[in-house]
């Protein structure tokens, strides 16, 4: 049995890392940019905020599609990574038409790139290859390396410098990304994801070859439908886990003591922002372990199992949320050890869930729609990030104790759901787990 990982994950971690470096780095600095510098009012800054990143979730389908049908996986990295690039040295531009382009070429340049290099990591694997969970959990730790270190460095340049020296250095950090993909694609991927999956014989790609007109199997279909119930749930899950930059975050800057009394320091409430990436990177490396270490003693939880756990974990975090609002009516402000604790609860929840649901699409879906697949499974953050904004603008409107356990409800109890859905999910795999 394996147990070394391919070195093409590494060098696949590699380039997520900086094309979420440049992605986190803009996304930190673009409210800010567009209420102090584009002088837009709050309503409108986050119409367009929500837009944006709804949107960014939302043409991955089309990217997707495109790459299985016309183009192959590894031509449209390329065209997403310099579209992306072009789209940070845009936003560099101090005008309000370079901001819209920008925006628009962003938004494109995402659709392309991020479906289909999650789809060539999982092509890295053989179709049953117990190292699939591991290796998505390492390419999981190099997205939020890339999300850690961008606002730090973009971040610092645009709030002390200017803000388009910070959007120009998450145009130089895709720019790297792109660089590191030119040199060792070859070297790293060999043939895979050079040609649409259309093709019977990816090198021999003759478009009087391609076999369009085979219908998909009872097993195909079944496949495709647990992805689609496994998606429904994840929807409860990020539509929760996102508060962390609304509702938790205001949480962090009105009812949390960030005072510090050995160095007599308050710090900032951004930096709560850091927590859950530092996490990733800590935790990732031993979750990646240790599903391989299960694994070897057939003990390695299902699938659907891993998405219950990710509901719980989320859901303790949101009842412990709930305590701590309770306390803080009564004190004023509960110490920052509470959003720590929940955060890293959080984490454990989103380690169990979001990279092994970028492995189970990868496991189910048809190999001539993987990449559409793809696409299709990034929607769950497309319709999440919406509900999950609606949600967080009752916050002050809504009594809070209250407020946090509408999360810590609907997940626990989609957990409780999914855990019944165990056994027909198991067969709608047919076998894979």
């Amino acid at each position: 049995m394996k147990t070394a990982q391919p070195k093409g994950i590494y060098f696949l971690s590699m380039i997520e890392m900086w094309e979420r470096f440049s992605y986190y780095g803009m996304r930190a600095l673009l409210t800010l940019y567009m209420v102090k510098f584009l002088m837009f009012n709050t309503e409108k800054a986050g119409h367009i905020y929500g837009l944006y990143t709804g949107l960014v979730y939302l043409t991955p389908l089309i990217g997707g599609y495109i790459a299985d049908r016309y183009l192959g996986s590894r031509k449209c990295i390329f065209i997403g990574a310099v579209i992306m690039a072009l789209g940070h040295f845009v936003m560099a531009v101090s005008s309000l038409p370079f901001f819209y382009t920008a925006l628009g070429l962003l938004i494109i340049g995402n659709g392309f790139f991020k479906p289909n290099i999650s789809t060539i990591v999982g092509k890295l694997y053989e179709e049953n290859d117990h190292r699939r969970d591991s290796g998505f959990t390492i390419f999981y730790m190099g997205i939020n390396l890339g999300a850690l270190l961008s606002p730090l460095i973009c971040g610092t340049l645009g709030e002390k410098i200017g803000f388009h020296y910070g959007f120009a250095s998450a145009g130089v950090g895709m720019v790297i990304g792109l660089l590191i993909y030119m040199w060792g694609q070859k070297k790293f991927l060999s043939h895979i994801g050079l040609e649409p999956v259309h093709c019977k014989n990816a090198k021999e790609c003759d478009p009087e070859k391609v076999d369009l007109d085979k219908s998909l199997t009872k097993k195909d279909k079944q496949k495709i439908a647990a992805i689609f119930i496994l998606m429904f749930f994840t929807i409860f899950f990020w539509a929760s886990f996102e508060q962390a930059g609304s509702s938790l975050t205001l949480f962090a800057d009105r009812s949390t003591n960030r005072f510090i009394p050995f160095v007599n320091w308050e710090f900032p409430t951004s930096y709560f922002q850091s927590i859950n990436p530092l996490l990733i990177i800590l935790l990732a490396p031993l979750f990646s372990s240790l599903w391989i270490k299960l694994s070897e003693i057939n003990k390695d939880p299902s699938t659907p199992v891993k998405f219950i756990l990710g509901l719980v974990f989320v859901s303790i975090g949101f009842f412990m949320m709930a305590f701590a609002s309770s306390i803080s009516e009564i004190i004023g402000k509960v110490s920052f050890i509470w959003l720590i604790c929940v955060y890293f609860f959080h984490t454990v929840g989103e380690l169990c869930l979001s990279p092994v649901g970028l492995s189970v699409v990868t496991k189910l879906s048809p190999v001539k729609f993987a990449s559409l697949l793809m696409g299709v499974w990034f929607l769950s953050s497309f319709f999440a990030n919406f509900a999950g904004g609606i949600f967080a603008g009752n916050y002050d409107t809504m009594n809070h104790q209250v407020f946090f356990l509408i999360p810590a409800l609907i997940t626990g109890g989609s957990a409780i759901i999914l855990m019944l859905l165990t056994k027909p999910l198991k067969k709608m795999m047919c076998g894979i787990e």
